[in-house]
C-alpha cells in the first residue's frame, strides 16, 4: 500500500490569536499574549497534537494605529520571541520554535548566535523567520527617521541571509576536539572567518558558537510580493503565506515550486503552509454561529485601524459606506495591500464592510465540523494548493483545543497526518536535508572516505 502524502501543521500564535476579537470570547483568555504559564500550556497542547511547529511572529513597535484603537488591541505587548522560546524549549522535547526576526533593524551576527544558541539549547528545533518588516514606526525605534525602501529591504534580507548563513558555517561540525590528554579543545584549521564586505553588510566573524545541530535552522518566509516569491525560492525551506482560497494557493504553491527548479534547488525541500483560521463545531452550524459571534467582538475603531495599516493610508476619510477608492502604493508590505484590495472588489465591500473583515479575520478560514475541515485539508494537500497549514486559533484556549481534540484525530484517521513524532529535530520532522558546510564539504567527504 503506497504511503499517503502527509500534512504539516504549524501554529500561528503571535505569541497567541491573530483575531482582533479573540481575547473578548466567552470563556478565552484575555490575557494570554503576556502570561507564560498558559502560553506554556497552549505550547504543551500542540505537541501532543504533534504540531511541526509554534510559530511566533515580532513586532519592532507597537502597532501604528491610533491609541484610540490600539488600547483595544490584545497583541499591543507581546513576549519577545528568544526569550520566550528558549523558555518553551526546556518544557516541550519534539515541537518546532520558530521565531521572526527582522533583517532591516538587527545584525546579522546577533541573529546567528541567537538562533545558534536555540537550537542547540532545543536539541535541533529552530525555525528563522527572515521578515523585511513593513512598520514604518519600527524605523523610528532603531536611529531612522524613514523607512528604507521595499527593493532595498530585500536586497538586504537575500544579503543577511548570507552572512547568517555563512556565520553558522564558521565551524566544521567535528571542529570541537575537546582532548583531554592532549589539552587541544579545537582544531583551527576547522574554523573559517567569513570576512563579508557587501552591499548593507560587513561583518568579519567567526561565529562565537558551534555549528547548530541542524547544520542551520530551518529557514522561513512569509512574503509575497515578487521579491517576496523570489528570497523565498532562493533561501526559504518553509513559506508562510496569505491565500485566499484554493485556486489562489495553486498558483502560489507552482509560482514558488517552479522558481525553485529554475534556479536548481529541488521543490521538495520547501514546505508551503498558507495561514488558516480555524473553526470548529459538533456541527456546521455550531461552527458558524461560533465564528458570527466571534466577529461580534471586533469595535470598529479596531478595524479601521487595522483596514489603515493594511492599505498604508488613513481609510478614516474615505466614505465608511461606500466602495474602496483607488489605493496609491506606499513604502510598506505589498502583498497584504493586493489582498485587501482584491477582496474588496471581488465582494464588492463598503469600506466599512471591509473594515470588519479585516479587523478580525480576512483571510482563508475554515468553519465546520472535523469531517469539513479535513475534507477542505486534504484536498489543498492533494491538489498542490499546500504542504499543510499555519493554523489561526480564533480564541485560546478552547479553539486550539478544539482542534487539537477533534480535527487531528480526524487527520491522523485518514492517514495523512502522523500519530507520532519520527524524528527529534524539527528539520527531520519536515523531511528537509541537513545543509552542508559550504566551507568544510571536502573536509567531511575526504575524512569519510
Amino acid at each position: 500500500m503506497a504511503t499517503r502524502k502527509q500534512l504539516h501543521l504549524g501554529a500561528f500564535m503571535r505569541p497567541t490569536t491573530i483575531h482582533t476579537g479573540a481575547w473578548r470570547f466567552p470563556g478565552a483568555w484575555p490575557d494570554a499574549n503576556f502570561n507564560f504559564a498558559k502560553i506554556r500550556l497552549l505550547a504543551q497542547k500542540l505537541e501532543a497534537g504533534k504540531f511541526d511547529a509554534f510559530f511566533m511572529a515580532d513586532h519592532m513597535a507597537v502597532l501604528n494605529m491610533p491609541f484610540k484603537s490600539l488600547r483595544r488591541s490584545h497583541t499591543a505587548t507581546s513576549f519577545e520571541p528568544f526569550t520566550l522560546l528558549s523558555a518553551l524549549a526546556v518544557c516541550t522535547e519534539r515541537i518546532g520554535l520558530a521565531a521572526t526576526a527582522s533583517t532591516t533593524f538587527d545584525a546579522a551576527y546577533h541573529i546567528a548566535r541567537r538562533f545558534a544558541s536555540l537550537d542547540h539549547i532545543s536539541g535541533g528545533r529552530a525555525a528563522w523567520n527572515i521578515v523585511t518588516t513593513s512598520n514604518p514606526d519600527a524605523a523610528l525605534n532603531f536611529g531612522m527617521k524613514d523607512h528604507m525602501e521595499h527593493d532595498a529591504r530585500y536586497r538586504r534580507a537575500r544579503e543577511f541571509y548570507d552572512v547568517v548563513t555563512g556565520l553558522w558555517d564558521s565551524w566544521a561540525d567535528d571542529a570541537l576536539i575537546r582532548d583531554v590528554e592532549s589539552g587541544i579543545f579545537f582544531d583551527p584549521d576547522k574554523l573559517h572567518v567569513l570576512d563579508h564586505h557587501g552591499e548593507f553588510l560587513d561583518v568579519r566573524g567567526p561565529l562565537n558558537i558551534a555549528r547548530p545541530i541542524q547544520g542551520w535552522p530551518v529557514i522561513v518566509q512569509a512574503g509575497a510580493s515578487e521579491p517576496g516569491r523570489q528570497l523565498a525560492a532562493e533561501t526559504a525551506e518553509l513559506v508562510f503565506t496569505s491565500q485566499s482560497n484554493l485556486e489562489a494557493g495553486r498558483r502560489f504553491y507552482a509560482d514558488v515550486k517552479g522558481r525553485m527548479a529554475k534556479i536548481g534547488r529541488n521543490p521538495q525541500h520547501i514546505k508551503i503552509l498558507p495561514a488558516c483560521l480555524v473553526v470548529a463545531g459538533d456541527t456546521v452550524d455550531e461552527a458558524r454561529k461560533k465564528r458570527v459571534l466571534l466577529d461580534t467582538f471586533v469595535h470598529e475603531d479596531s478595524g479601521l485601524s487595522s483596514l489603515s495599516i493594511a492599505l498604508g493610508c488613513d481609510v478614516s476619510k474615505f466614505d465608511l459606506d461606500g466602495p474602496l477608492p483607488e489605493i496609491p502604493e506606499t513604502n510598506q508590505g505589498k502583498s497584504s495591500r493586493e489582498r485587501t484590495i482584491d477582496m474588496a472588489k471581488r465582494e464588492n465591500l463598503t469600506v466599512r464592510q471591509l473594515a470588519q473583515r479585516v479587523g478580525g479575520h480576512s483571510g482563508l478560514s475554515m468553519v465546520g465540523t472535523a469531517k469539513t475541515i479535513a475534507d477542505s485539508m486534504e484536498e489543498w494537500l492533494e491538489t498542490e494548493g499546500s504542504d499543510g497549514f499555519t493554523v489561526q486559533f480564533p480564541y485560546l484556549p478552547a479553539g486550539l483545543y478544539d482542534f487539537v481534540d477533534q480535527v487531528v484525530p480526524e487527520l491522523q484517521r485518514r492517514g495523512i497526518f502522523r500519530k507520532d513524532y519520527a524524528a527529534v529535530t524539527l528539520r527531520e520532522n519536515l523531511g528537509l536535508p541537513r545543509p552542508e558546510n559550504r566551507f568544510f564539504v571536502k573536509d567531511r567527504a575526504t575524512a569519510s572516505q
